[in-house]
């Protein structure tokens, strides 16, 4: 482990971790300036798979932070690498917003909207337009056999009321439907932060994943072999650490504190 003051790659949560809904926290701004200045990268991680980056470059122009599309790697993308696996012709069934099917159409992949007989794969992100009929066709699809892929396990997504139903836990109504478990992409997988850590070219030990949920952000960062920054500003609870028996390296109330530990370093 090296010093915080000597980190140079970082990977950032989003919800609950810089903002939430429309509210930047406060430290964000400062924190991205921070990283800028030493020379450093920083990536937008993120699991919510029911918008496009150019709809999260749309929010940090409302939240006034400037971005790029480099700056963003979300689980559709983390999806898209997975199914370079498979046959292209493969015809999959679309459990998602019209953004998250229009991102998969873009990359090459046959996307429906029915659970035609050719369809021998659920794709299943987090659907912010759920309807009954998606959740019938499915069950259709399960209890047809076909395989069952989903972008993140999370339970549920924050917003300035509270919290909403993830993919997560749509995919245990599933489940609990079907008997179908899926095989989820994203965070607590490791595979986002290795290819982000490939693709910018730093070390491990150079990179610092931080984020406000231990069992998918701080599990992605534990499994991938790097240190993490849990901070509470979003749906996690200290508690957290024993009930799922994964230890961040750090653990700050907000970014804002993170970015002043790592002053205090200096």
């Amino acid at each position: 482990m090296i010093p915080l003051q000597d980190k140079r790659l970082f990977l950032l949560d989003m919800d609950g971790t810089i903002y939430l809904d429309e509210q930047l926290f406060d430290g964000t701004k400062d924190f991205l300036h921070y990283v800028r200045k030493i020379g450093g990268k920083y990536l937008f991680l993120t699991n919510n798979s029911s918008r496009s980056v150019d709809a999260y470059i749309q929010k940090m122009q409302r939240l006034q932070i400037a971005a790029v599309k480099d700056d963003f790697f979300t689980s559709v993308d983390a999806l898209i690498v997975d199914l370079q696996q498979y046959d292209p012709n493969r015809l999959y069934y679309g459990f998602g917003t019209a953004s998250f099917c229009a991102q998969l159409r873009q990359a090459g992949y046959r996307i429906t909207d029915r659970p035609e007989p050719e369809v021998d794969c659920l794709l299943c992100g987090f659907d912010t337009e759920l309807t009954f009929q998606k959740l019938e066709d499915a069950c259709i699809l399960l209890n047809r056999g076909v395989e069952f892929i989903a972008t993140n396990p999370d339970w549920v997504c924050p917003t300035w009321y509270g919290s909403v139903p993830d993919c997560g836990s749509v995919c245990e109504m599933l489940t609990r439907a079907t008997g179908r478990k899926p095989r989820f992409i994203g965070k607590p997988k490791p595979d986002m932060a290795l290819l982000a850590i490939e693709r910018f070219g730093f070390s491990r030990e150079q990179t610092l994943l931080i984020g406000d949920r231990i069992y998918t952000d701080i599990a992605c960062g534990v499994n991938a072999g790097i240190d993490t920054a849990f901070v509470l500003s979003g749906e996690g609870v200290m508690e957290d650490i024993e009930r799922y028996h994964v230890t961040p390296t750090y653990h700050f109330e907000n970014i804002r504190e993170l970015l002043n530990a790592i002053g205090d370093a200096i």
